[in-house]
């Protein structure tokens, strides 16, 4: 198994004057000491389960471009940008973008997203519930159709355009790799199947069923099902002392057990380094033998 950090706080003790190099030594140290990947959420506001809508929330590509000149090997994503964020061809070329200065190491997170009030609060649109999984759709086409050699136009629904050109394409090839977030069983589950390469889930009871559902619907797509990598939300809370080390792994051994390829999550004591170099010296090397 191997681990990948998220970061959802930015509310750090140094204050925003700090961020910058707080968040610096923070990536710096994660690729160092074996996380595979690095995310950030696609959020303006911050979101309840972490803190209020006031706290500081940083603009999600911007700061993984930030986090590329900073890592040497890390994947970057979000967790996960909502399809109605940003219009396709915006995202496609930020994608191509970061794939391309950061040495081929994007990966496209998405979903079809959910918070109201930051999209309200903004004035960005905020679509029902379906049109956000029609956009999420088309907007996969879309992407796939730019990291394509078909630079030809584009007919949705509710994304139309002329000429899909993108100069410079991803180096990632065929191009970015991307997951899909959430475990919806009739529409997300099913768009893993048909576009995703990866898919993410939050620890639940449900985890063994979700999987299951997701075999069958790449039985039904004549997808190979172990072609997608199964990833988890998982805190990486080793307590702060490193007493809740052996906790951590053995949940990960259970995650791993059920079919997980990679878990990604928070470290709560950020931007403690020293907790990271405890992960990478404790847990990294042990969950990467299951």
């Amino acid at each position: 198994m191997r681990l990948g950090l998220q970061i959802p706080n930015f509310t750090w003790p140094n204050g925003p004057a700090e961020l910058g190099a707080d968040l610096a030594a923070v990536a710096r140290t994660a690729d160092r000491v074996g996380f595979d990947c690095v995310a950030v959420m696609d959020h303006y506001f911050q979101i309840p389960a972490v803190g209020p809508s006031e706290a500081d929330m940083l603009e999600a590509y911007t700061t993984l471009g930030f986090l590329a000149a900073h890592t040497e090997r890390a994947t970057l994503l979000t967790l996960v940008t909502g399809a109605h964020h940003r219009p396709p061809g915006l995202l496609a070329k930020i994608l191509t973008t970061l794939d391309v200065l950061s040495g081929g190491r994007a990966m496209l997170g998405i979903g079809a997203g959910w918070n109201e009030e930051e999209s309200r609060g903004l004035g960005f649109p905020f679509p029902p519930l379906a049109e956000r999984f029609e956009l999420l759709e088309e907007t996969l086409r879309f992407l796939l159709q730019m990291w394509s050699d078909d630079d030809g136009p584009f007919r949705g629904r509710h994304v139309r355009a002329e000429r899909l050109l993108n100069s410079p394409q991803s180096l990632s090839r065929p191009h970015p790799p991307i997951m899909i977030g959430g475990g919806g069983e009739r529409k997300t589950l099913r768009l893993v199947a048909r576009y995703a390469q990866a898919c993410n889930l939050f620890n639940s009871p449900e985890l063994a069923h979700k999987l299951t559902v997701l075999r069958e619907h790449c039985e039904r797509e004549g997808r190979d099902y172990d072609t997608i990598t199964k990833t988890v939300y998982q805190f990486m809370d080793v307590g702060e002392n490193g007493e809740k080390t052996s906790e951590l792994i053995d949940e990960l051994r259970r995650l791993s057990e059920l079919g997980f390829d990679m878990a990604i999550g928070a470290v709560p004591q950020l931007p403690r380094l020293d907790v990271l170099e405890r992960i990478g010296a404790d847990v990294i090397p042990v969950v990467r033998e299951f």
